[in-house]
């Protein structure tokens, strides 16, 4: 069953927003008759280096004093919500201003560039490469992904070394997206034969994919960064809005349509008139075309687009200041328990998510029927994500986030009923097709709500002052959350597995079929592998009932926690 693709099997950082609120207060006391004006951000501003707080101009209010006065507005103003948390009647919406849409639309574009290889790495070529690879093998490619979960190793060095004559971010994403075509053009040339190979050289294409995915997720912080002064600061909210269109678009197009416009049984069915042996598109084009892609949009900015140049308090930390900041802010007691839930929150259903839609294929669910699936998952994902962040837009983001944790393991579980009373070797029919629809929509809806929850969470918590570097932080750790255990996942349904060939060795031994030697064997021997004791079962077993146990033993208890703290408490000591 296909994953939850919000672009959350990556669950991909959105870009901090600034939320302005402006309030005056007349009291006119016999204390007091004094005017107070408010501005407060939730996220770092390139243009206000501190928070800004006006008394009576004959009184003098040191930068500290200010930072605390708003701190205790904020906290006020986070209590009186509390206290009102159904009313929505003052709640106006952001709208993007007409001189920001081309900004807007060249955001889609770069982060459509980031989505196309993320695609493939995460999506389409472990798809194509389950019937030739067992799920340990498939485990080592997955390793490809993990530059995205670790950019902020990187990202200070990003956003520090440039060249003031191209532009701070075109500095980075002009040789990072020319080094991406160039690499797209020589992998075009041998795809295509390694992919069809006797025996994939798996870690050839693991390390070539990794250096694409480091590729992207380089472009990423570049784009991150540029986002933040490319739209004007009412429309900035929006850059969240293009990350969210641009990585799933560019995820849809290299795994939903490549993975059908590649099924020959798809092209034969609905697009060939006589039968063939491939699809109508092959990797090594689909390649080909976007590094054109790739060459033609670089050309553009290099040329064309003009970067204006920005200075944030970021930017006087310099490298070794930044790592200093990351290492203070891993310091704060609270946040160290925050990090605990990110790096264990997705245990529960990462088997689902990373082997459920392989497992049906392996019981013979048809690529063109799971491209299908996704095809019809794609839009309903994004209605659905409207509903979901109007749920996080209140005081508590994190309430959504907990019913969510209940939906996806809920449906991890159902996952494994799809998987086991899968009719396999039979037409399934409309009805268990729209029982696998069913449950991939509901799934995607909950991973939905997850992600826009987490990130309205960690977009209030974000220190004003060293948001970027905080927000890239708390992103890391939620992306690696959701990576490092797929690795293990996928090892160990093979390590639970017991299966043998169909046929006996050379001696007449019975023998497993399992593992990098034993099915190619096996099929060298023309038999087939006998399943006993499926270890998706067990690995899937193991992380519900382990997901549950987290969740009630200590993530609730610390996200009520967590959620209980003032604004202050998230503040690190400069």
């Amino acid at each position: 069953m296909p994953t939850a693709y919000v672009y959350p099997t990556l669950d991909d950082e959105p870009i901090v927003p600034i939320v302005t609120t402006s309030q005056t207060n007349n009291n006119t006391t016999n204390e007091q008759s004094t005017n107070k004006s408010y501005t407060s951000t939730t996220a770092m501003d390139p243009t206000i280096t501190a928070a800004t707080t006006q008394r009576r101009k004959e009184i003098p209010i040191s930068e500290d004093d200010k930072e605390e006065l708003e701190l205790d507005y904020l906290e006020n103003e986070k209590e009186s919500s509390i206290g009102n948390d159904n009313d929505t009647s003052s709640y106006q919406p952001e709208t993007l201003r007409r001189e920001d849409l081309g900004n807007f639309i060249l955001l889609v574009i770069l982060y459509l560039l980031q989505g196309v290889p993320v695609g493939l790495s995460f999506g389409s070529i472990p798809f194509l490469l389950k019937e030739q690879l067992s799920y340990s093998q498939i485990a080592i490619f997955s390793l490809s992904s993990w530059p995205y979960s670790l950019k902020f190793l990187w990202s200070p060095i990003v956003d520090a070394v440039y060249s003031p004559t191209v532009g701070r971010r075109k500095s980075w994403i002009i040789p990072i997206q020319l080094m991406t075509g160039f690499l797209f053009v020589l992998l075009s040339q041998r795809i295509d034969a390694l992919m069809e190979a006797e025996h994939i050289p798996i870690y050839y294409l693991t390390g070539a994919f990794l250096v694409t995915i480091f590729f992207c997720a380089t472009q990423d912080i570049a784009v991150d960064g540029w986002a933040l002064t490319l739209l004007s600061k009412d429309s900035l909210s929006y850059a969240s809005t293009a990350q969210t269109i641009g990585l799933n678009t560019g995820y849809f197009l290299s795994f939903t349509v490549f993975l059908a416009l590649s099924s020959p049984e798809f092209s034969n069915r609905y697009i060939w008139s006589e039968p063939q042996k491939y699809g109508i598109l092959r990797l090594g084009g689909y390649m080909r075309f976007w590094a054109i892609m790739y060459f033609a949009v670089t050309a553009w900015l290099t040329f064309m687009k003009k970067e204006t140049a920005s200075q944030t308090d970021e930017d006087q930390l310099g490298i070794r200041g930044v790592y200093n900041t990351i290492w203070k802010i891993c310091k704060l007691s609270h946040l160290r328990s925050f990090i605990v839930v990110l790096l264990t929150a997705k245990i529960g259903f990462i088997c689902h998510e990373a082997v459920t839609s392989l497992k049906l294929l392996e019981k013979g669910f048809s690529k063109e029927d799971l491209a299908l699936s996704v095809l019809l998952d794609f839009p309903l994902q994004i209605f659905f994500g409207y509903y979901a962040a109007k749920w996080s837009n209140g005081p508590r983001p994190l309430k959504p986030w907990l019913w969510g944790f209940y939906g996806r393991l809920l449906f991890s579980a159902v996952g494994m009923l799809v998987v086991y009373f899968y009719p396999s070797g039979k037409d399934i029919g409309f009805f268990y097709f729209a029982i696998i629809m069913g449950s991939t929509v509901l799934s995607s809806f909950m991973s939905t709500i997850q992600f826009v929850s987490i990130s309205a969470f960690m977009t209030s918590i974000a220190d004003p002052l060293i948001g970027g570097t905080y927000m890239t932080l708390l992103n890391t750790f939620s992306n690696f959350g959701g990576t490092w255990p797929k690795f293990f996942v996928l090892e160990s349904v093979d390590y639970f597995t017991e299966a043998t060939c169909s046929v006996p060795d050379a001696n007449g031994l019975e023998f497993s079929c399992i593992g990098e030697t034993g099915a190619p064997q096996c099929k060298e021997f023309g038999g087939t592998c006998v399943i006993h004791q499926d270890g998706y079962y067990t690995a899937g077993i193991v992380c519900v009932i382990a997901g549950f146990i987290l969740l009630e033993g200590y993530i609730r208890p610390t996200i009520y926690h967590l959620e209980g703290l003032s604004k202050r408490a998230w503040k690190i000591s400069r």
